[in-house]
């Protein structure tokens, strides 16, 4: 009950922001590679950032 006044973790944060890029990443997979590209390797970064945590 009082988890919904819980501030979410940095790495929670990040993992989020990780998982909305692989999806972006995705759907873009098919119209444009090179944007698809783009989100993959910025995805790649946050992936990074959070293992350093």
């Amino acid at each position: 009950m009082f988890g919904i006044f819980k501030k979410k973790t940095e790495k929670e944060k990040l993992y989020e922001k990780y998982n909305k890029l692989t999806q972006e990443a995705f759907n873009l997979s098919t119209s444009n590679r090179k944007l698809s590209d783009q989100k993959t390797a910025e995805a790649e970064e946050i992936m990074k950032r959070i293992e350093a945590l």
